[in-house]
């Protein structure tokens, strides 16, 4: 048997506004990924004349597909400091295991053509009967996401599920996770479902609004809590965290993905943009206080349903944790 090992290295690239994912193959005898370079001036991250950027192994996972192992990557300058587009720095130097999140990353899965599955003869009825679905009428792309799921769990990603979405070809799923490692997590569940939709000859597309018209967007509900929020909360302290968030509206839109005017219209179970509300068991507001935490003597979490589905998740953490640890 060889001795050799297949790396697979997973960074962010420095496109704008929102970033993309690369990835390539390092087969070594190392037992552990050793930090590797790439060239930048292909991934808007450096100049042709001093190109190379440095790959920093920073969280592994099984790899459920092909390689060995998956391995996330910060990205430093030739120099060894922080590269502008390394948004993970901040947020791990912020965030503890004491904070608990868990995403719902919506998202299309598209044909070759780059419209919707199911939309290649024109608009579909009218959202209502694809959430949640069963029959090839009402749901596109289910092998997909059970295979996607499934990988993820091989992967040691903690998926809590995952569901048909209200637009035909849409999709959700929920990945849960403590401190940095749910944003590792989360990029590297975006990587995977890329990868196994590649095999089935399928694009996915994570854009917040990617059909105008009465169709809900594609958001991310980023549900988060401390050790105080879950063991020794109430009424006061989240009304308090609320308000606090409130305060930097403006400062959490930048942050939480491009394009999110077009879904946070104040129809569709959104706010308008241009607005913060928060209230118990309200998905019309920007922040909804679960009833599950009301009912549970305001021990729990809260859910911030601004976040595109494109959103970076570790600008997500430094706003919702710099904001609330000030």
């Amino acid at each position: 048997m060889s001795d050799m090992k297949i790396y697979e290295y997973i960074w962010l690239d420095g496109y704008q506004p929102e970033p993309s994912l690369r990835s390539k193959i390092k087969v070594t005898k190392d037992d552990t990924p050793p930090e590797w370079s790439f060239d930048g001036s292909s991934t808007q991250q450096a100049e042709g004349g001093s190109s190379d950027c440095l790959i920093l192994p920073v969280q592994t996972y099984d790899g459920p597909l092909f390689a060995d192992t998956l391995v996330m990557c910060e990205v430093n300058d030739g120099e060894r400091k922080t590269h502008p587009s390394n948004m993970r720095a901040e947020a791990a130097s912020l965030v503890t295991d004491e904070w608990w999140f868990g995403f719902e990353q919506e998202y299309f899965f598209t044909d070759k053509n780059g419209e919707p599955l199911g939309w290649d003869d024109g608009t579909p009825r009218p959202q209502g009967d694809y959430y949640c679905g069963v029959g090839a009428s009402n749901v596109q792309g289910r092998e997909i996401s059970e295979v996607h799921l499934e990988a993820c769990l091989a992967a040691g990603i903690e998926l809590t599920g995952t569901n048909a979405e209200v637009a035909l070809g849409q999709w959700e799923y929920q990945c849960f996770g403590k401190g940095i490692k749910a944003a590792d997590d989360l990029w590297v569940s975006r990587y995977l479902l890329y990868k196994i939709a590649e095999d089935y000859g399928v694009g996915v597309n994570i854009h917040p609004k990617p059909k105008t018209g009465d169709w809900n967007g594609s958001g991310m509900h980023t549900n988060f809590s401390n050790d105080e929020m879950r063991t020794n909360g109430s009424e006061e302290l989240y009304t308090s965290l609320c308000d606090k968030l409130g305060t930097v509206h403006e400062d959490a839109i930048k942050s939480y993905g491009s394009d999110n005017d077009m879904r946070l219209t104040g129809l569709h179970e959104t706010q308008s943009i241009d607005k913060f509300s928060y209230g118990v068991s309200d998905r019309g507001a920007s922040i909804r206080i679960p009833i599950y935490t009301v009912e549970n003597n305001w021990n729990g979490y809260l859910e911030d349903r601004r976040p595109a589905s494109n959103a970076d998740p570790y600008r997500i953490l430094t706003h919702i944790v710099g904001t609330l640890t000030k």
